[in-house]
């Protein structure tokens, strides 16, 4: 099966042709709706998901009620398979909070294939190392820096997985995405779009300077693609 037959997900089109083409017939294209759960923390893995639009957030829930985001994925990744090819619970919940569509193979059909290929196997750990890789730098951007840096940071990433500069995302939203109350969004939104680099309305955010973006964001933006690129190849 021709690569441009394939679905616009960075790991289906990078496996190997006889191995996609067995694995093919066991897809099947859903769409992602907002605020849907994809999987959830500490329940077992029914299916797993290769997004070919639209942006999963993986979603820690705290005891005091608040949820904070660890990792990001879209185009470039796959939800669920760590744990579906060792029949364990997530540990996060998987929410979609951009809508889009995925490609969804069952979690024991996902199991048979990654057995019976070895480049498969290979590809689905690399790729779990580079989710590794920006959930750890994820929690240390938290940490260390700035509204500013942490939102260009999360705002350029969710462009990456989108292909747009045009966003369906609230400021509620994007408070929970990086761990902050929903005034200080606000506050740097309006800053922002002060300055030109963003233009927003109620549900809506579209980027309007790139550049200026990429500078309000800190390091964490760069470093996080550099692994994903070291580790499973830079994207076409």
């Amino acid at each position: 099966m021709s690569a441009v037959s394939r679905p616009p997900n960075r790991l289906l089109q990078a496996l190997p042709s006889t191995e996609y083409a067995q694995l093919h017939p066991l897809l099947e294209t859903i769409d992602l709706t907002r605020e849907t759960a994809l999987a959830d923390a500490g329940a077992p893995v029914q299916r797993v998901y290769f997004p070919h639009s639209g942006v999963v957030s993986m979603m820690i829930n705290l005891s005091d009620g608040q949820s904070v985001e660890i990792a990001t994925i879209g185009r470039d990744g796959v939800v669920g398979a760590s744990a579906a090819l060792h029949e364990r619970p997530l540990l996060a919940d998987a929410i979609v909070v951009v809508p889009g569509s995925a490609s969804m193979v069952r979690a024991e059909d996902f199991r048979e294939a990654a057995d019976r290929s070895a480049d498969f196997r290979t590809l689905v750990a690399l790729y779990e190392q580079a989710l590794m890789a920006q959930t750890q730098q994820s929690v240390a951007c938290n940490v260390s820096h700035p509204v500013e840096a942490r939102l260009s940071r999360w705002l350029l990433r969710a462009r990456d997985l989108c292909g747009s500069e045009a966003l369906p995302l609230t400021q509620e939203m994007l408070a929970q995405m990086i761990g902050v109350r929903r005034n200080a969004v606000s506050i740097v939104a309006h800053g922002f779009q002060q300055a030109g680099i963003l233009r927003y309305s109620r549900g809506h955010i579209e980027i309007t300077d790139i550049d200026g973006l990429r500078k309000a964001a800190c390091e964490c933006y760069t470093t996080v693609k550099a692994h994903a690129e070291q580790l499973i190849g830079p994207e076409d």
